[in-house]
């Protein structure tokens, strides 16, 4: 009994010795645990801590976006609004400067219509010269109608200014002006009316009136103005003449030619026109 009591309380005491040692096992495993677990804590702790200060900074990276994506959004206002002035501004100044261009450009045009006006005068003036000159002596007709004509072709198709239009026209009049009031003597060959041609002397007194006498003196001419078929006023030589008329165009020659002294002559001239029947009788 007694030895069965003994086994018994050895048994109880060996299994109370495992179970201690047990305990002890798990003691070590729970601090070990605690310990893990403390140490993932702090690295959590350390973690947490830095995603607050990331998330503090990224809340403050974002609160001073704002304020300057708002600093950005009241410049580009004010930027706005300033340029809206200044496109106010500038419109008014545009408008303003298309009405001064308009003005100008129909300054522009009235002074062109002035000018085209000047110049349709003054080629209406060219044209009733050519037609005093055709009326006139023929005498270089030909190149004093060419510098009038030429000057009213360029004064109708633009190519001369109102300017050097009146220019050119008073350098014309002024030598029309010369050519009627000068008297010149030229020895120039002549075809008589039957159709002798000989050399002879032609005195031109001013733009209305032609003598002429040959070298031998023998034969004279009066340059006379007639009305042709057409109506218009033509010349034709008058040559016969009488003695006195004869007489008179010699001593005119000679006053010229410094052969007599000066002096006063009459002349058988007559700015008349002569009639048909006088013509037809010439003619004939």
């Amino acid at each position: 009994m007694t030895k069965r009591l003994i086994k018994t309380s050895i048994l109880i005491a060996m299994g109370a010795g495992f179970a201690f040692a047990d305990l002890q096992g798990d003691i070590e495993d729970y601090k070990n645990q605690r310990a893990a677990l403390q140490t993932e804590l702090k690295k959590l702790d350390v973690r947490i801590a830095q995603t607050d200060s990331l998330v503090k900074e990224e809340a403050k990276r974002f609160e001073l976006t704002q304020k300057r994506e708002q600093d950005d959004l009241t410049r580009r206002k004010v930027e706005l609004d300033s340029l809206q002035a200044k496109i106010a501004v500038i419109a008014k100044d545009v408008q303003s400067e298309k009405g001064r261009q308009s003005g100008q450009q129909l300054a522009v045009e009235n002074t062109k219509a002035f000018r085209d006006g000047i110049n349709k005068s003054l080629a209406n003036y060219c044209k009733a010269l050519e037609d005093l000159m055709l009326t006139s002596l023929p005498w270089e007709l030909d190149t004093r109608l060419e510098h009038v004509r030429t000057l009213r072709r360029d004064l109708e198709n633009g190519s001369s200014s109102a300017e050097e239009g009146l220019s050119r026209l008073r350098a014309i009049y002024l030598e029309e002006t010369r050519f009627g009031d000068e008297v010149q003597l030229i020895n120039h060959p002549i075809i008589r009316i039957d159709g002798e041609t000989v050399n002879a002397r032609i005195l031109r007194i001013g733009n209305q009136w032609m003598v002429y006498s040959d070298d031998e003196g023998t034969k004279y001419g009066v340059l006379v103005r007639k009305l042709g078929k057409t109506g218009k006023v033509e010349y034709t030589w008058k040559e016969d003449l009488n003695f006195d008329e004869r007489t008179a165009i010699k001593l005119a020659i000679e006053v010229k030619m410094a052969r007599k002294p000066p002096q006063m002559v009459r002349m058988p001239l007559s700015l008349s026109i002569e009639n048909s029947k006088v013509e037809n009788k010439e003619a004939k």
